[in-house]
């Protein structure tokens, strides 16, 4: 009787996988040779571990990464690449994102920068830390139409939100004095708080040009580039090597 009662207020108190866990253990003859300290240590770790997938879970569906099952232990290091072990290995540790830096990723098209960037995501989920990814020119769109319904101050203060921002494909098209203005309040409202990744074709060199305003242009990479890290990847498509037959 005080089992199951035990296993009702379990129930009752949604502790769904240590409930499961304790009648695994009540009909298991052998846990009666293990100490209390040992089961009630079992109970605990069933529940926090489901707890802790769940999290993960939730956090990597959030995310949207446009690679979802890139993960960084699935690196191409071809020499060719130019990939710097030391330093991926060193950013692996998510270090980077508690000290609010950020992460470029640039190179040719086809290289696997959107793959890269997914992977890091990847692993900031896992680590528990909340991370949202945007197209650039999507992103930008979706703030200008959000003037025209109200919701303009709604969207920019969600990209506060997350630990990592990743925005992908940026340089594809330049930046109207609009997309200008609303890449500058993303980048300010995120300054010294929480880190951006940033994938583009064009080398760092090249981006003040991409911004139809110079002024502009000035502010938002003032912000973004002293205290970014650099992946700048070399070599051919990967997709037109994987499409070869």
């Amino acid at each position: 009787m005080m089992n199951n009662s035990t296993l009702f207020k379990m129930a009752e108190m949604h502790l769904y996988t240590m409930q499961k866990e304790f009648h695994r253990q009540m009909e298991l003859p052998a846990m009666s040779e293990l100490t209390f300290e040992e089961r009630f240590g079992m109970l605990v770790e069933a529940e926090w571990r489901e707890r802790y997938n769940l999290k993960i879970k939730r956090l990597l569906k959030d995310a949207r990464l446009r690679c979802p099952e890139a993960c960084l232990e699935d690196i191409d290091f071809t020499a060719e690449r130019n990939l710097d072990k030391v330093l991926i290995a060193r950013l692996s540790d998510m270090t980077w994102i508690l000290e609010s830096r950020n992460l470029f990723i640039t190179g040719p098209c086809g290289i696997g920068k959107t793959w890269i960037a997914s992977a890091f995501g990847n692993a900031a989920c896992r680590r528990g830390k909340r991370v949202a990814s945007f197209r650039v020119a999507r992103l930008l769109d979706n703030l200008c139409a959000s003037r025209a319904n109200g919701n303009w101050d709604k969207l920019l203060n969600s990209l506060k939100k997350p630990d990592l921002l990743i925005l992908d494909d940026f340089g594809l098209d330049r930046l109207n004095a609009t997309h200008c203005r609303d890449l500058l309040e993303i980048v300010e409202d995120r300054y010294g708080s929480n880190s951006i990744l940033i994938t583009a074709q064009l080398p760092v060199s090249q981006w003040h040009g991409v911004f139809e305003d110079a002024t502009i242009a000035d502010a938002t990479l003032d912000r973004l580039v002293h205290n970014a890290y650099r992946i700048e990847l070399r070599g051919p498509s990967r997709r037109a090597a994987a499409a070869t037959p």
